[in-house]
């Protein structure tokens, strides 16, 4: 069965055979050293110097480690401005509330593009706000908001940027030389691992104003342990096995350049196909991640005639999220998926949409 959702990836053999290596106890030197490789590695994705920047793991989903920064990153005496467009971004709003962190909203209708104008404007109206959270690839949609128009904005006005980077770490371009202050992401989405391993990669000096909001996700006490070869809990340490194996694959294959490039190829030969059968994207390219692409449904079949007909033939495609579930579905290029797997699906589609 190919995966074609948003995680959990459809793994490579070399991944899945990494799960079988030796049982390790997590105070034992042999996992402090899978550990340190597994957030150097993390680090070297996009260059960033140990000096200024660490990587934190911790044992969760892709929410853990946004649970972990929204937590930590946003200091007692902070705001938070949270810029939705999507289901994402309104588990930031989720988040804060349940912290009782102080923060405002910019909100937009799932379908729009953030709107740098009523960000910059709420950023003017309310000088308390330290810090801005935004979803770099919103998946409910597939739109790759403008994180880096973004950023200009939060450098401009003095603030400080959080981005959930969950299903873009690794495949799409982040500039970490602005005012980003932390990121967070998984292991089993663009870095091709398993759930279970999830990180933040902080800037250390944005860990000195930390909150401590949080017992098992405290990013200050996780980084500062994990400098130490230290960790405060029982680790998912196969699931490390697997996130170390992945990212020297993902390393091997050419980086985050070398993914993209991929993604993109599989995206579009799937799009060419779908459009060929009268299936429109619901954006253009430039709009879109390379990571997943959202379709409208074809008229008279319905995503339960989509998914059901697909995954008899080896696929698991994705619905839309909410309401946009009758309206649209979704498809993934993650994982270890090939053009000619691409080739069969599209096949099945025409199967399903032209009887």
């Amino acid at each position: 069965m190919l995966l074609l959702n948003p995680g959990p990836v459809t793994l490579s053999e070399r991944v899945r055979r990494s799960l079988l290596q030796t049982d390790l106890c997590h105070r034992e030197s042999e996992f402090f050293d899978l550990q340190d490789e597994a957030r150097d590695r993390l680090l070297n994705i996009y260059a960033l110097d140990p000096a200024a920047w660490t990587a934190v793991l911790m044992t969760g989903s892709g929410t853990a480690a946004l649970e972990s920064m929204i937590a930590a990153m946003v200091p007692a005496n902070g705001k938070l401005l949270i810029v939705q467009n999507g289901v994402y971004g309104e588990r930031i709003a989720q988040i804060a509330a349940q912290y009782q962190i102080a923060h405002a909203l910019v909100k937009h209708d799932w379908m729009e593009a953030p709107d740098l104008a009523r960000i910059d404007a709420a950023l003017a109206e309310d000088p308390a706000i330290t810090h801005v959270a935004v979803i770099h690839h919103e998946t409910t949609t597939g739109r790759l908001n403008d994180l880096s128009a973004i950023d200009r904005l939060c450098q401009a006005r003095g603030v400080r940027l959080l981005v959930d980077t969950v299903s873009s770490f690794g495949a799409e371009a982040i500039d970490f030389s602005g005012n980003i202050d932390a990121v967070c992401s998984t292991a089993n989405k663009c870095l091709h691992g398993v759930p279970g391993a999830a990180f933040v990669i902080a800037r250390r000096a944005a860990l000195t104003h930390a909150a401590t909001r949080t017992y098992y996700l405290d990013l200050v006490r996780l980084a500062k342990l994990q400098d130490q070869r230290n960790t405060p809990f029982t680790p998912s340490v196969h699931a490390y096995y697997a996130l170390v194996e992945a990212l020297r694959e993902h390393q091997e294959e050419g980086g985050w350049k070398g993914r993209h490039q991929r993604y993109a190829a599989l995206a579009e030969q799937a799009r060419a196909g779908l459009a060929a059968l009268g299936i429109e994207a619901l954006w253009p390219a430039e709009q879109s991640s390379v990571v997943l692409r959202a379709y409208r449904l074809p008229n008279g079949v319905t995503y339960e005639q989509l998914h059901d007909g697909l995954k008899a033939r080896g696929f698991v495609i994705y619905a839309g999220q909410g309401g946009l579930s009758s309206q649209l579905f979704r498809i993934s290029t993650m994982g270890a998926i090939t053009a000619a797997d691409i080739d069969r699906l599209i096949e099945g589609f025409k199967a399903l949409v032209q009887r």
